[in-house]
This record gives C-alpha cells, sequence and structure tokens, in this order.
C-alpha cells in the first residue's frame, strides 16, 4: 500500500532458505497498530527460491526482498537489510522472537527523541524450559520485564532499533560493528550517543530447549563477542584477557544473581536453572578464551546454523541451508 511516502521503521528479517521460516514473526508484524508504517525488508539467499507469500505483506508501506546468497552471519545479512532499508528508523526481527501489537509505535515514538539505538523489553516465549531460562537470562537478563524506561550502558542484541543514518555512518565497517551488537552499543556511547530502553515496546524470545544446541550456541558466541570486541587490540591485551577467562563466570553469574534480585524475575524462572545457567557462562568464557587469543576463526558461521529454526534444533540438528 505504498503511497509513496517513506515508511517509518524498517523491519530487517532474514531467511537462510524460504519465507516459510519468518511466517510467524511476519503475522505479529502484521498484527502491529501502525503496520500501514513499516517497511518489512526480508534478507534472503535467493529471491527466487524464497517462495513469498506477498498476499500476507500488502498491508505494509511496502516490502523488499534482498539478495546475499549464503548467509554466514546475523552481522552479514542485517548489515545488508540496513543498507537497503529506505525508513529513517530500522529495527532488527527473528523467526524466533515476536513482537507485542503495540512494539512497532512505541519504538516508532521513542525515536522521535535523540536517542541512537531504542531497545524493547523482553519475555520468555518458551518459560517451561530451564535451559530455556538459563539462555534467557545470559542474553537478556537486564531487560527483562518488567523494567523501567530510560538511558541505559547497551540493549538487546538482534532485537534493537537504530536510526539508520548513524548506522550506515559505519561504512564497510559495519557487519564487523554487528559482529556482537554489545560492542556496537559501547562504541555508539563512546561517540557520545544515547541508548534508551522503551519498556512499551515488548517482545516474546524463543530460548533454546535442549543442551545439545545450547552448548556450542554458547561456545561460539563466546568466541564472535570476543573476537569483535578485540578487534583493535594489542597482541598483549588479546593475551590478557585470555589469560583472565576464568574469572568470566563468576562475575557474569553474580551479576544475574543481582539483577534477578533486583526484580521479581527471581521466582519466575524453574529451580533448576542456576547449575544449568552456570555451566552455560562457563562454555560462554571458554569461547572467550579462544575469541580473545585467535580470533574469531569459523565461529560466525557455526553460529548462524544454530539462529534459524530453534523450535527444531536439537531434533534434526543445527538449521538447515545455512552456510555450515
Amino acid at each position: 500500500m505504498n503511497d509513496g511516502s517513506t515508511p517509518q521503521m524498517s523491519v530487517v528479517i532474514a531467511t537462510p532458505d524460504r519465507y516459510a521460516t519468518i511466517r510467524k514473526t511476519i503475522k505479529h508484524l502484521r498484527a502491529q497498530t501502525v503496520s500501514d508504517r513499516l517497511e518489512v525488508v526480508i534478507v534472503a539467499p535467493s529471491a527466487g527460491a524464497l517462495d513469498l507469500d506477498e498476499s500476507e505483506l500488502k498491508d505494509f508501506h511496502q516490502f523488499r526482498v534482498v539478495e546475499v546468497g549464503v548467509i554466514t552471519s546475523i552481522a552479514q545479512a542485517n548489515a545488508a537489510g540496513v543498507r537497503q532499508a529506505t525508513a529513517p528508523v530500522v529495527v532488527f526481527a527473528e523467526d524466533h522472537a515476536f513482537p507485542a501489537p503495540g512494539w512497532a509505535e512505541a519504538l516508532i515514538a521513542a525515536h522521535r527523541q535523540p536517542w541512537a539505538a531504542v531497545g524493547p523489553a523482553i519475555r520468555n516465549a518458551n518459560p517451561k524450559s530451564s535451559v530455556s531460562w538459563a539462555d534467557l537470562l545470559i542474553a537478556y537478563v537486564p531487560w527483562l520485564v518488567p523494567t523501567e524506561a530510560g538511558v541505559i550502558d547497551h540493549l538487546p542484541g538482534h532485537n534493537s532499533s537504530y536510526k539508520r543514518a548513524i548506522l550506515l555512518d559505519y561504512g564497510p565497517d559495519l557487519e564487523a560493528m554487528m559482529q556482537a551488537e554489545s560492542v556496537l552499543h559501547w562504541d555508539l556511547r563512546a561517540k557520545g550517543h544515547l541508548l534508551f530502553l522503551e519498556p512499551a515496546a515488548t517482545i516474546s524470545h524463543t530460548n533454546f530447549e535442549r543442551l545439545s544446541s545450547w552448548i556450542p550456541a554458547q561456545f561460539y558466541s563466546g568466541r564472535v563477542f570476543a573476537a569483535a570486541r578485540a578487534r583493535h587490540w594489542s597482541l598483549i591485551q588479546r593475551f590478557l584477557y585470555a589469560g583472565s577467562a576464568p574469572l568470566i563466570p563468576v562475575v557474569r553469574f553474580l551479576r544475574i544473581w543481582g539483577q534477578l534480585h533486583r526484580s521479581s524475575q527471581q521466582r519466575s524462572h524453574p529451580l533448576g536453572v542456576l547449575p544449568i545457567l552456570l555451566l552455560g557462562l562457563i562454555v560462554s568464557a571458554a569461547g572467550e578464551m579462544m575469541g580473545y587469543a585467535f580470533g574469531a576463526g569459523d565461529a560466525s558461521r557455526k553460529l548462524c546454523s544454530f539462529e534459524f529454526a530453534r523450535e527444531h534444533l536439537g531434533k534434526e540438528g543445527q538449521a538447515k541451508g545455512i552456510g555450515i
């Protein structure tokens, strides 16, 4: 229903294969109170193989497909989507994260302020699993519902929104900066930009439920993060941080525990989550040690294979159709 005007927000969402992979998220985007103000940017290996259902996209302001060949990392896909988006605000979506109906409207309203990035509050979409809670706490504990609005040091990765012009200022470094969005957020803060948490925008996030998928994903995630963080460090600094990696699980566990006790979330998760949480932190720290010492290697590509079709991971192995 493009009327020639500019959409107010572009939603960038990647699929490693077909439109069916992202159909559930598209359904939640169609339910947005301001769906007619959204541009949907679908990043896929091939438009021809996408099997797009245009009838499900007709009520958005507009949509486009960005072809990138084999998707080797989420950062690669998201950076390509940002470059092809047309709205002044871009937000990243996932096939396993489902926004509430007022999500887009709240993000658009918040971006009328000078914030460089605005992030949502997070709910657990599959709360019956202890592994799911451990995964959620490691990745999203600072932003769990209930939370308060305000300026913050960093925001939820893969699910936050940005003023597009600020991202484009990174030029050819954009993909590298998006390998670990915490690093991007720290850099934005260092440049004088402000980040804002908007709890009126909420997302239900589906987390890993099986150790067989979650453990390797934690390792690769830790390695990617450390490599991105240490990209411009000296060799001495990299090895100093690698040597301190055994302390990381303790520091992160205490931080998560403190954040839980400052919120109402301490009674929400199953009792068995704490030992699983500690296991995940240890594995992630091992990945960080490798990342600081030796760089990312092929961890980005391997991590990407766990980012799609999470409901099938553990049943059929890694998601198919990705660069693995």
